[in-house]
């Protein structure tokens, strides 16, 4: 049945919008006047998200439901709960194209429903599940239209599906404590940063303007409080947009083809963070080449995608000679412990899944211990940091109280003299 993407009047008075199923538009509009709602606008969306906004014009429904930004607002979280609903649903039977129906219907992130509807449609004329999908890049990726292919092929769809969704939690779940854990240290950085900013540019001026009457020498402390006060008012306005401007060039330099290996490489040697972060893509990349192999996907083509899941540019690099060495009939223990840049233990953990027949196994508990130990490394880090960064602020404070407090009580000892 044909989806269509409409625009129209509710019951209130007010705008609404959304897809819906009909086999016509005359279908729709009478579907939607029983919600008491008058279609003013629609467009079968089968075609491509971008017909139906050329069809609705861009003050229409393209403008309100945002279906040129449709692909960039699902996350992996909506991603993985729709994979999952849909392994149950095969799993019990389910056929496809209903079971893709059923989810259309519960699904209610617009963004990620048109395409549901159009791979169903795709999936009801024939169109093969991981080919419906991959029309989606943006929502589906290459690991995930792989991984499907081959179950397909293999006829265990709903096991690589439930793979596939344990993958994306997994994902998601070790992305998210790497950021709660930079949160702490960001906020305290941003909060002091602003408190000594106010205390330079408005408080101590009126403090330590008392002090250059008196003419007297000021302690050391006192002078070189007076002296950067000064300067950071001084210059505060120049200040700030050459910050900014240093942050915006030093990305582009660490995201261009030069900068970026020596950015990454620089940060795989700094203590702490250069080992978490080693970890880190270590066990995105044995989890997904482990999930791939584990779905029938060949070795070659499993090497390819995982190594796109690496950020660092360094193992990536590391990854992609080990697929050539692999090409070449060699072992992917040996190629990746030449490199060096993957731990002992980790190749030697590949190496005995390649001699025994269970890599893929081997190559889950890797991304398993890795993915452990990057939550021990995050949880001591942050137990670190946070009395770190508050004898910090104190002794920042303390500078700036102590620095003040000094000459004022010279001053009192020499008026009671």
């Amino acid at each position: 049945m044909p989806m269509y993407a409409y625009k129209g009047i509710g019951p209130t008075g007010k705008s609404v919008n959304g897809v819906k199923d009909a086999d016509s538009p005359k279908a729709l509009r009478q579907l939607m006047r029983r919600d008491g709602i008058v279609v003013t606008e629609c467009a079968p969306s089968k075609a491509g998200i971008g017909k139906a906004q050329a069809n609705l014009g861009k003050k229409g429904l393209a403008r309100e439901v945002d279906l040129g930004g449709l692909l960039g607002g699902v996350s992996r979280t909506d991603i993985a709960n729709f994979t999952r609903q849909l392994a149950t649903l095969i799993r019990a039977g389910i056929p496809l194209a209903e079971a893709l129906g059923a989810l259309f219907e519960q699904t209610e992130n617009v963004r990620l429903k048109v395409p549901v509807g159009e791979i169903r449609t795709a999936v009801n004329e024939g169109s093969a599940l991981a080919d419906a999908m991959g029309k989606h890049p943006k929502i589906f990726d290459e690991l995930y239209v792989s991984m499907v292919r081959a179950g397909e092929l293999a006829g265990n769809l709903d096991v690589v599906l439930t793979r596939l969704a344990d993958f994306l939690d997994n994902s998601q779940k070790i992305r998210g404590k790497v950021q709660a854990a930079m949160v702490y240290p960001i906020l305290m950085i941003g909060v002091g940063t602003v408190l000594m900013a106010i205390l330079m540019v408005a408080v101590i001026p009126e403090i330590t303007g008392m002090f250059k009457q008196t003419g007297k020498t000021l302690p050391l402390k006192t002078r070189f409080l007076i002296g950067f006060s000064d300067f950071i008012r001084n210059w505060i306005l120049l200040l700030i947009p050459a910050f900014i401007a240093s942050v915006i060039g030093f990305r582009y330099w660490a995201k261009s083809p030069g900068g970026q290996p020596l950015w990454h490489a620089f940060i795989l040697k700094i203590p702490l963070v250069g080992k978490l972060a080693r970890k880190i893509n270590v066990a995105r990349f044995t989890r997904t080449l482990g999930t791939m192999l584990q779905a029938g996907v060949p070795m070659l083509r499993a090497l390819d995608t995982a190594k796109e899941i690496v950020s660092n540019v360094v193992l990536k690099k590391a990854i992609e000679n080990a697929k050539v060495a692999v090409t070449e009939g060699e072992s992917l223990a040996a190629t990746l412990k030449r490199s060096g840049h993957f731990p002992p233990t980790v190749v030697h953990m590949i190496s005995t899944g390649e001699k025994s027949g269970q890599l893929e196994t081997m190559l889950m508990r890797i991304a398993d211990d890795n993915e452990a130990e990057v939550d021990r490394e995050l949880t001591r880090m942050t137990s670190m940091l946070e009395p770190l960064m508050l004898i910090l602020m104190a002794v920042g404070v303390g500078f700036v109280v102590f620095s003040i407090l000094e000459p004022i009580m010279d001053m009192s000892s020499f008026g009671g003299r």
